[in-house]
């Protein structure tokens, strides 16, 4: 089995009232003010408390307004040899 680093560069606009959190296990998350969480380290992820489970959105709508947010966007992949 061979180990795969994906590094995921994104710059986004966002609106001004988005905020980084810190969750209990040490990662951020972004709070949007509809007392909502967003995670987008592999693809947008949303909960209602950050120490819960996360989900994909089923409005379609939604992921389009927030990939139409991303002004640029870099993705390497290496893999890693011992």
């Amino acid at each position: 089995m061979k180990k795969l680093n994906v590094t995921i560069k994104l710059e986004l606009s966002v609106p001004d009232d988005w905020e980084l959190v810190q969750t209990s296990e040490g990662g951020k998350v972004l709070k949007l003010p509809n007392n909502q969480y967003l995670d987008i380290a592999i693809e947008p992820l949303f909960a209602s408390n950050p120490e819960e489970t996360w989900t994909s959105s089923e409005d379609d709508d939604v992921l389009n307004d927030i990939l139409d947010m991303v002004e640029s966007e870099d993705v390497s992949y290496e893999f890693i040899t011992h």
